[in-house]
């Protein structure tokens, strides 16, 4: 499609205008992660098709079977056949013939920063072009003057939404130390509160992890946060319940170096920080090998837009954690390549070719 004209006299051969056109890349495969399947897959499918492109989809082997009925709906919309395709397989078998095939022109991945790093390498001799949402370790400043209670919102959701299993929660709390008592004991007491049970219930706020492994390494990685010297507010038993379970966790006192603090455990654990300024606290915030999502809450907007803008993720949230759906989303750092959603994300699915000619 055509996007852009220019007029111009530049040049001793008279050249007087170029056009660029968008162009489809061709094959693109979308390899997602089990959390969010749908919503995954809808934010590749849909700029993808936008752009030209057809699809192959291949959904994580936890959770296959929505992303399977997606594709029958799209076949029962009337695509044509070849232009979505799903692809399950249990293994890295498949995802990997994806990624190294020639037939594939680019890789559109959700999932772990170890898995993206992998995608790269196998796709390197045949030069596929990628996009990348890759893990996180968010960070949530907290001012002097932040308002407590909001901040405990945004914070306990990291427990009761998809327990934890996400890659833009907060989990990084990093406090002003003069409001870091006020809010651990508030995190601890709404811990307490929150049901932990079957996530078909309605009054249940916490529901298992996606399975046994990811139960054990989430279990560890508390037992290793731990050992290094965070004190265990709240949380790291095993409920008694059938499934996989692990209790809303708060780890306090903690510092930098820390496996626990650097590291995403992808489950329901949050560590707390203190910091004694705004400098110290973006400084905190900026030590991580991962950049895809950080909140700043402060009772003075001005101040938490500086705040904002000098830290080193592709997405800030103020005072809030509600993504503007429009917006543009990825992360620096290990944290992702490119960006979905917003103009471009749709401009991420296409090649430009320029075109110009002469008087």
């Amino acid at each position: 499609m055509p996007v852009t004209q220019a007029a111009s006299a530049l040049g001793p051969a008279g050249l007087v205008g170029a056009a660029v056109y968008r162009r489809p890349v061709g094959v693109v495969a979308c390899i997602t992660s089990y959390n969010f399947p749908l919503v995954n897959v809808a934010g590749k499918l849909a700029p993808a098709l936008a752009m030209g492109n057809t699809c192959i989809i291949k959904p994580a082997p936890q959770d296959p079977l929505a992303v399977l009925r997606l594709g029958e709906a799209v076949v029962e919309a009337g695509l044509p056949p070849g232009v979505v395709n799903v692809l399950t397989s249990a293994g890295t078998e498949a995802p990997a013939a994806l990624v190294s095939s020639p037939d594939v022109q680019m890789v559109s991945f959700t999932g772990s920063s170890a898995v993206g790093a992998r995608i790269m390498a196998d796709g390197a001799s045949s030069m596929t072009r990628v996009l990348m949402e890759l893990g996180g370790k968010g960070a949530l400043v907290m001012t002097d003057d932040a308002d407590v209670s909001k901040a405990v919102g945004a914070i306990a959701s990291v427990w009761g939404f998809h327990s934890g299993q996400i890659c833009t929660a907060p989990t990084r709390v990093i406090c002003h130390r003069s409001k870091v008592d006020e809010l651990v004991s508030t995190l601890g007491a709404v811990a307490g509160m929150l049901k932990v049970g079957d996530a078909t219930e309605r009054d249940t706020l916490v529901g298992p992890l996606v399975s046994e492994a990811q139960r054990d390494s989430v279990e560890s990685f508390i037992r290793g946060g731990v050992d290094a010297g965070a004190t265990l507010v709240c949380g790291g038993e095993r409920p008694d319940l059938p499934g996989y379970f692990v209790a809303p966790t708060l780890l306090a006192d903690c510092t930098a170096d820390m496996h626990a603090v650097r590291e995403e455990a992808f489950g329901p654990v949050v560590v707390v920080l203190a910091h004694d300024g705004d400098d110290e606290a973006v400084s905190l915030a900026n030590d991580s090998d991962y950049g895809l999502y950080s909140y700043v809450y402060s009772g003075d907007n001005a101040r938490a837009l500086r705040i904002a803008q000098q830290i080193q993720t592709g997405n800030v949230a103020l005072n809030s954690v509600v993504p503007h759906p429009d917006a543009p989303f990825g992360g620096f750092k290990r944290s992702g390549i490119g960006r979905d959603r917003g103009i471009a994300g749709l401009e991420a699915y296409s090649e430009v070719q320029s075109i110009s000619w002469l008087a």
